[in-house]
């Protein structure tokens, strides 16, 4: 739930996170399609509390969670529900950007959500008192790093490298972005895309999402076990 990015290569839209997690996390679950209460859904599942960070609705919708609003924050449990949880919680709706808008917040970790819509994409925080919400331009690439884990100037130069290998990589692909998601960096192990404090907190998993000719592709590499699987999920065009 800590680095994400956004890219569209004309028809083909890749989504792409990185989850930055504490040592004592169990291991996710591989991507599948699980039933929701109104739709089912295509992400990884956390074994602990057993919401997800990264998932896709049947309709094509998409939602991906990074941990904290706009600053670190202290933690303060116990809170109402696992962020996890709100993300399925908004998924399973038909418009989740509107979902995020009106849903009770109230006592949740703070968050920021990148919302992917009805060919519209959206940045959501929430900070533990407000919210915040924008409309993007799709058309532009984007990253994101936590702000629980990395600071602004750290923040500032990921971003750097980001735009960089774009202007070097103007039409990549899913292998390609996989790539820069595992090896991008300058060699400061607790800052590169793929992390490593003390082995304290690490990068547990990319998960890379595709989406082109109505067929999502979510590719899963798991770090800790150097597997990695793949699932794809048919777009019902009648729901979306």
């Amino acid at each position: 739930m800590c680095t994400v990015t956004f890219i569209r290569i004309r028809e083909k839209i890749f989504i792409t996170s990185n989850r930055d997690e504490k040592h004592w996390r169990a291991a996710a679950i591989p991507p599948a399609i699980q039933s929701l209460q109104q739709s089912h859904a295509l992400f990884p599942k956390d074994r602990d509390a057993g919401g997800t960070w990264f998932a896709v609705q049947e309709n094509g919708n998409a939602i991906v969670f990074l941990n904290g609003g706009w600053q670190k924050h202290i933690p303060d449990p116990p809170y109402r529900k696992s962020r996890g949880l709100i993300l399925l919680d908004l998924i399973d709706q038909q418009l989740p950007y509107q979902a995020f808008l009106d849903i009770d917040l109230e006592n949740i970790e703070p968050f920021t959500a990148i919302i992917w819509q009805d060919n519209q994409l959206f940045e959501c925080r929430w900070d533990g008192a407000e919210k915040f919400h924008a409309a993007l331009d799709s058309a532009m690439p984007h990253i994101w790093s936590s702000v629980t884990l990395y600071d602004q100037n750290t923040i500032a130069k990921r971003r750097q490298w980001f735009e960089k290998w774009i202007d070097k990589n103007p039409e990549p692909s899913q292998e390609d972005i996989l790539h820069f998601h595992q090896f991008t960096g300058d060699g400061d192990t607790h800052n590169d895309l793929l992390m490593n404090r003390d082995n304290l907190v690490f990068t547990v998993s990319v998960t890379s999402a595709m989406f082109a000719d109505e067929v999502v592709s979510m590719k899963y590499i798991d770090v800790r076990e150097q597997k990695s699987h793949q699932h794809e999920l048919i777009i019902n065009k009648a729901i979306a």
